[in-house]
Order: C-alpha cells, then sequence, then structure tokens
C-alpha cells in the first residue's frame, strides 16, 4: 500500500467517524428538543409560545442537519470533495460555540446545562476545522 492510500484511507475514516459521531449528536439534539414545554420552564420558568415555537423549529433544523451528515458519512470530505458540507457544519460549530461562550462569561447561573454542550461544540469545531484546513 502507497503512502497516498495510507493517508486517504486515514482521511475517510476520519471523516466518516466525524460525520456519524455529529449526526447522532444533532440528532439527540433535534429530538431533545421536541419537547419544548420541559425545556422552557426548565431555562426561564415560562409557557411563552413563541420560544416555544422557536425551539420546535431548532429542533427540526437539527434533525435535518443530522440526517445530511448521516447520509453523507461514506463521502469523500475536505479538499474540494463536499465542500458546501463541510462548510456549512464548521459555520454551525463555530458560531454556537462562540455563542455559548460568550455565555457562560456572562451568566453564571445553569452552568451545568451550558458547559457541557460548549465543550462539545468546541470540540466539533476544531474537528471540522480539522479537515476544512
Amino acid at each position: 500500500m502507497t503512502k497516498y492510500d495510507e493517508e486517504n484511507s486515514f482521511q475517510r475514516n476520519y471523516t466518516k467517524t466525524l460525520m456519524i459521531i455529529s449526526a447522532i449528536f444533532l440528532a439527540v439534539n433535534g429530538f431533545g428538543l421536541f419537547f419544548p414545554n420541559e425545556i422552557s420552564l426548565l431555562l426561564n420558568n415560562d409557557d411563552n409560545h413563541i420560544f416555544i415555537l422557536i425551539l420546535q423549529i431548532l429542533g427540526a433544523l437539527y434533525l435535518g442537519f443530522s440526517y445530511i451528515n448521516w447520509m453523507s458519512k461514506n463521502s469523500l470530505i475536505g479538499g474540494i470533495y463536499n465542500k458546501p458540507l463541510l462548510i456549512g457544519n464548521t459555520l454551525h460549530f463555530l458560531t454556537a460555540s462562540m455563542a455559548m461562550i460568550k455565555l457562560i462569561f456572562k451568566f453564571e447561573n445553569n452552568l451545568k446545562l451550558i458547559m457541557p454542550h460548549t465543550i462539545i461544540y468546541f470540540l466539533f469545531t476544531l474537528f471540522f476545522g480539522y479537515v476544512f484546513f
């Protein structure tokens, strides 16, 4: 086996694993957001119908993104291949992790809920950034 084939095999395995793990993570978050009343009461003790609708739409967005990642797990990702998918994932995880880091420094309450997601999002940002560059 040549060096090129070994590098290509590692890249394929790395991106396949990354896409599977990110798809599962996004699906769990998406299904979790289909319980918006409980989340709304947990976060702000209010029964705001607009906030509940936004949570349900966010859950649908996570499920759609999860489905795209799951269906692309066997595709070659990196370089010129599947660039829009890679940029979308990188941008999503980067902006979300930046927003969560900002939230951690702003609020001291509910850190038990925010901190694990922030760490996971930041790790996904690093992993997708590695594939991107």
